[in-house]
């Protein structure tokens, strides 16, 4: 049974003026829709925006992240946080576990390091279906859910940095 979506605007955390980065691996087209759909109105809800950059796979997304925020600061706007979007789904080789392993561990990584308010909504299911309803925003709104864990944790950098 799907749990049911916590999106709405009334849930979700405020972070008028935040600008966030969405970095997202479309290998399944269709599930990298639902998700970025369901980015996208976690972010308008929040009052914040984003840029959108788009890799191949799962493995390139924290090395699409690091690029582009070096590319940011360097210019002197850099982002309040990152959101990973993506789906990794079993298949019949070893492949996934490196996949959905190492995307994941590349991305705590420069979370910690970088301090960086990081939402990862790289899915890792068994089966299309089950990425599928997870990803759709009528049903479990993973993207949604990575926009939201990044605006928590770029509210408690604003917090601590405030005091």
């Amino acid at each position: 049974m799907a749990e049911p979506s916590r999106a709405s605007s009334a849930s979700a955390p405020r972070i008028a003026g935040g600008r966030f980065l969405i970095v997202e691996a479309r290998f399944y087209d269709a599930i990298g829709a639902h998700l970025l759909d369901g980015a996208v109105r976690a972010l308008e809800a929040a009052g914040a925006t984003y840029t959108l950059v788009s890799v191949a796979g799962a493995l390139e997304i924290p090395a699409g992240i690091a690029i582009a925020l070096d590319a940011a600061e360097g210019a002197g706007s850099p982002y309040d946080g990152a959101i990973a979007l993506g789906c990794v789904i079993r298949g019949e080789t070893y492949h996934f576990e490196i996949v959905a392993g190492e995307s994941s561990r590349a991305l705590m990584d420069m979370s910690v390091r970088r301090k960086l308010a990081l939402g990862n909504g790289i899915l890792t299911t068994e089966t299309f279906d089950q990425a599928e309803e997870r990803a759709d925003p009528a049903r479990g709104d993973k993207g949604g859910d990575a926009v939201r864990a990044a605006i928590g944790l770029a509210l408690l950098k604003r917090g601590v940095a405030a005091r």
